[in-house]
């Protein structure tokens, strides 16, 4: 297993810079990272393969000027705003006991998070973190030949009106069973008193697992100024 876990927590960075940080640390660094943001500006953030027309009611976010993005990773489509947790895991393939495959690293992180959960009805269900059989949490994975990333957003709270940015998608997880959003997500903030006890009791367990330090956000951004492939983007309505 991982010796070190360098920490990096974050409050308020809006997605597309938490996004180039990642994505600079994953391909020009070495250390193995917890990145931890509380909230961002409000943004629609798709997948690298997504189509925009598949995912999204572009007149609505339109009209609302919502940032619309794609990031470098695979997953599904998600609205974000200052009311989501975003963690993201970056690894060394040779520091992480585990074969590389994203069906074995969902079932780790799971392991991770299911202690903060006490006697709530918490698991991995297909690609999503649900509490009983609602999705309280989206992951995406990218993996290259020497290192891996695993990013999750977290619903701390939502609005069922902000969600009505993203349609129906046509490929959806099989216990969705084509719920609306409203019927098909949660939030953490009833089972918590706070983000911040929240993200305490994940670096308790994390402590478990990894031995932990803190990064500061000045040293892990000297990694944008970095030589590294660029996929991040904003996309045009």
């Amino acid at each position: 297993m991982v010796k070190h876990l360098s920490i990096i927590e974050m409050r308020g960075a809006p997605i597309l810079e938490q996004l180039q940080l990642e994505e600079a640390l994953l391909r020009s660094d070495s250390r193995n990272i917890c990145l931890i943001n509380q909230g961002s500006t409000p943004a629609i953030v798709m997948g690298v393969s997504t189509h925009k027309e598949d995912v999204v009611d572009l007149k609505k976010a339109a009209r609302d000027n919502i940032l619309l993005i794609k990031r470098f990773s695979g997953g599904g489509t998600v609205y974000i705003d200052e009311k989501t947790l975003f963690v993201t895991f970056i690894w060394q393939k040779e520091d992480i006991d585990l074969p590389p495959f994203p069906r074995e690293i969902m079932k780790l992180s799971e392991r991770i998070y299911a202690p903060l959960f006490g006697s709530l009805p918490f698991s991995l269900r297909e690609n999503d973190y649900v509490i009983g059989e609602k999705k309280v949490g989206g992951n995406a994975q990218y993996f290259q030949k020497m290192r891996f990333l695993h990013h999750t957003s977290f619903l701390w709270e939502f609005d069922p009106l902000k969600m009505d940015y993203l349609l129906q998608p046509k490929k959806q997880p099989e216990y969705r069973q084509n719920r609306p959003h409203s019927d098909f997500l949660t939030s953490l903030f009833p089972h918590f008193s706070s983000i911040e006890r929240f993200v305490d009791a994940l670096k308790r367990s994390l402590s478990a697992f990894f031995s932990l330090q803190e990064l500061s956000q000045e040293e892990a951004k000297k990694t944008l100024l970095l030589p590294h492939r660029k996929a991040t983007q904003i996309i045009a309505f």
